[in-house]
């Protein structure tokens, strides 16, 4: 039994009468233990103790031991008396070795202290000697070489465990000290040994590194610095980040993924204008001749009159070699033009592909990574949030969520019979019927109409009003037919009674693309194949105001669609028919709307180089009006269910057929087709494809640029290139 007495760790206990008490206890304790230098006869009996109230157990001799210790074979267990520099006696055990004695020098002077226990001193020296030893605890100042052995060996692995977190980043450093095995006061120990580790090894690196190395450092830490505080505040200026937790929390992931993909494409559509405009239209301004025709108002929707001498044409662009100092730097607007929409291309195609691949691993691989059914329930809350709105908008995003997550995981099977399995089959035979037999009409339609839009403005020249507002009837009964076919495909899934909403918005979603894109078909063969071939003078700037029309007058129809389709809808559902109720929000409708718009202005790039900037314009204004005809209009989804995958459908669907038909599109113009002769940067050209080819041919001539004309003939010309790249990224 060991004794230990807390007031060691006061300092004032070591010069107290408590002090002379437990010496001797720790005398009675330890087996092999020195005399107190203090003789036992000055302080009194052991009677002296019992004043405590304890009874504390005499020693027990080694010989009285076990024999089956760890020391019993081969050592004997003999107490020799030996004689202390003290004058006492003190039993030495032979199985051990004794601790080596300090030198001492017989007391000369007696000096009382008050009490009955009195202290002998020598000198200053041996005072201070003997009050140094007696701070430290009875069982320490007792102990063996091999207990001093032991001791070493802690410290050094102590050393080491310090010299290891030392050399550890901040985060694996806060880690490893919260694994370990020790109370809160050691880690705090540890951590302070740490510390200082860091600093003094900091100092020294900092006294041998030159000037030159801190004044690096310093400026890396202040751009680090500067990197976080910017990346804070274009956090706080997140386009429409509150805009769309309030939607999630109230309409869920499913209306979200709409209004998250159109502020995508506004990004793309951003991207291309900066682009365009600054490498194609800001040169162009330098060598422009004065627009003499007059502006009447009705070009704002025809695009033509006025618009046809302005840089929203191709047409409009000069072929010349643009030099703005005489003997100065030149700047060649063919290769400017076909380059920039070509890196514009290549960039979208890949921004394309990753964004899809990151949201397939998201959303299809490794899904739980990212929704953790338990953590969204017990860990999400963020307690930063202190404001009460802020509060309960993220009180009723959490609990949308959840919903979301158990329906999904609570979702029913419905078991059919046989006749009713037979009867949906029908029901949805007739129903894809129907939506195709409309889509094939619709596309013929279409082609006639165009067909007879080129007679008409082509060969008789009309410039007058009523030719202009003629001119809308091909777009209008476009836009037409995208907007009242959906409504005729959302009732057919409506009358199919689909188990899961995401069954019939994925329905209803493929069957607006097979209108949509037949519809576009159409009209890339009408423009490639017709207007390209006509007597027009400039084709391309026809072919730029088709689409800039066609642009324009969805973006109307996509209004009046949220005007009659959801506010007159509501009215109607709230009023007249009370058992409609208010509509919900057609996802599958206006996210093709979205596809279709921006697959025309990416075919309209080529022939309008700022188109990209008017669907920007116009993007921005549908985000609005979307957003207040749906907290006005629309009331949530009555199944709630969780869309982590429609955006990656969404992405997939921009990416085929849209883009990859749009880029089908340009490579026919820019390989196969003629430019026109009078008009735009290729004129005189056989080919749009041409201008880079006369480029090589110059560059051969300087030995410096032949490894440019080596990637053009090995790689740019090489269809095993173009093959083996198309495998590696499909």
């Amino acid at each position: 039994m060991s004794y230990y007495n807390e007031a060691f760790e006061n300092p004032d206990y070591h010069f107290s009468e408590t002090l002379e008490i437990d010496r001797g206890r720790s005398s009675q304790k330890n087996l092999f233990s020195h005399q107190s230098p203090y003789d036992s006869s000055l302080h009194g009996s052991s009677g002296e103790y019992s004043g405590r109230g304890q009874n504390y157990p005499l020693a027990i001799p080694m010989a009285s031991m076990r024999h089956d210790s760890e020391y019993s074979e081969g050592l004997p267990r003999v107490n020799v008396l030996s004689e202390s520099p003290y004058g006492n006696s003190v039993a030495v055990n032979l199985s051990f070795e004794p601790e080596p004695e300090l030198p001492y020098s017989p007391p000369s002077t007696f000096h009382l202290m008050d009490g009955p226990y009195t202290h002998r001193m020598s000198d200053v020296s041996e005072d201070s000697f003997i009050r140094r030893r007696n701070r430290i605890p009875p069982d320490e100042i007792f102990m063996t070489t091999s207990s001093l052995f032991e001791t070493d060996a802690v410290c050094k692995e102590e050393e080491k465990l310090v010299g290891n977190l030392a050399s550890m980043s901040t985060s694996e450093r806060i880690k490893a000290i919260q694994k370990m095995p020790e109370t809160m006061k050691k880690k705090r120990e540890i951590r302070n040994k740490v510390l200082k580790e860091i600093t003094k090894k900091s100092r020294h690196r900092t006294t041998q590194h030159s000037c030159c190395t801190q004044c690096l450092q310093g400026i890396v830490v202040s751009f680090r610095r500067f990197g976080n505080s910017l990346s804070e505040h274009l956090h706080l200026l997140q386009l429409w980040h509150k805009t769309l937790k309030i939607i999630g929390a109230k309409f869920g992931t499913s209306v979200l993924s709409y209004f998250i993909f159109l502020k995508w494409l506004l990004a793309f559509n951003i991207f291309s204008f900066l682009i365009n405009f600054s490498f194609i239209t800001i040169p162009q301004f330098v060598a422009a001749e004065p627009n003499n025709l007059s502006f009447m108002g009705l070009e704002l929707f025809t695009g033509s009159g006025y618009f046809q001498q302005t840089v929203l044409y191709y047409g409009f662009y000069t072929n010349a070699t643009i030099s703005k100092i005489e003997n100065g730097p030149t700047y060649n607007m063919q290769l400017a033009y076909i380059f920039t929409v070509g890196i514009y291309f290549v960039i979208c195609f890949l921004i394309l592909l990753f964004s899809m691949a990151k949201s397939f691993c998201r959303n299809f691989i490794n899904p739980q990574a990212y929704s953790g059914n338990a953590s969204k329930l017990l860990c999400t809350w963020d307690f930063n949030i202190t404001n009460e709105k802020a509060v309960k908008l993220k009180q009723k995003n959490l609990s949308t969520q959840i919903k979301e997550d158990l329906t999904e995981v609570n979702r029913e099977v419905l078991d059919f019979s046989v006749t009713e399995r037979v009867v949906r089959i029908v029901i949805h035979l007739v129903s894809w019927v129907a939506s195709l037999g409309t889509a094939v009409a619709a596309c013929a339609g279409v082609y006639f109409l165009s067909i007879n839009n080129l007679k008409l403005f082509v060969k008789e020249h009309k410039n007058d009003l009523e030719s202009q507002a003629a001119m809308l009837v091909l777009p209008i009964v476009a836009s037409l037919l995208n907007t009242f076919v959906p409504f005729f495909y959302s009732w057919l899934g409506h009358l199919e009674r689909f188990q899961t909403p995401g069954q019939q918005i994925y329905v209803t979603i493929t069957r607006n693309v097979i209108l949509k894109i037949s519809i576009v078909g159409i009209l890339c063969y009408y423009w490639l194949n017709i207007v390209a071939a006509s007597e027009s003078q400039c084709w391309e700037t026809l072919v730029g105001q088709d689409i800039y029309r066609l642009v324009l007058v969805d973006f109307i129809f996509c209004l009046l669609g949220s005007f009659f389709g959801e506010f007159l809808r509501r009215i109607i559902g709230t009023t007249v028919c009370v058992s409609l109720g208010p509509p919900e929000f057609d996802i599958g409708r206006n996210v093709l709307d979205l596809i279709y718009a921006q697959t025309l202005t990416w075919i309209g790039i080529l022939f309008s180089p700022l188109l990209p900037g008017i669907q920007m314009i116009s993007f921005s204004i549908v985000f609005y009006v979307k957003k207040v005809s749906l907290m006005m209009n629309c009331h949530p989804p009555r199944k709630v269910w969780r869309t982590a995958q429609m955006t990656t459908s969404f992405m997939f669907l921009l990416f085929f057929p849209s883009f990859l038909g749009v880029l089908s599109v340009i490579g026919v113009t820019v390989w196969r087709l003629k430019p026109s002769e009078e008009c735009g940067p290729f004129r005189g050209l056989s080919s749009m494809y041409a201008a880079v080819s006369e480029w090589i041919k110059i560059l051969d001539n300087y030995s410096a640029s032949k490894w440019v004309v080596w990637i053009y003939h090995n790689l740019i010309t090489s269809e095993l290139f173009f093959f083996i790249l198309s495998v590696f990224v499909l």
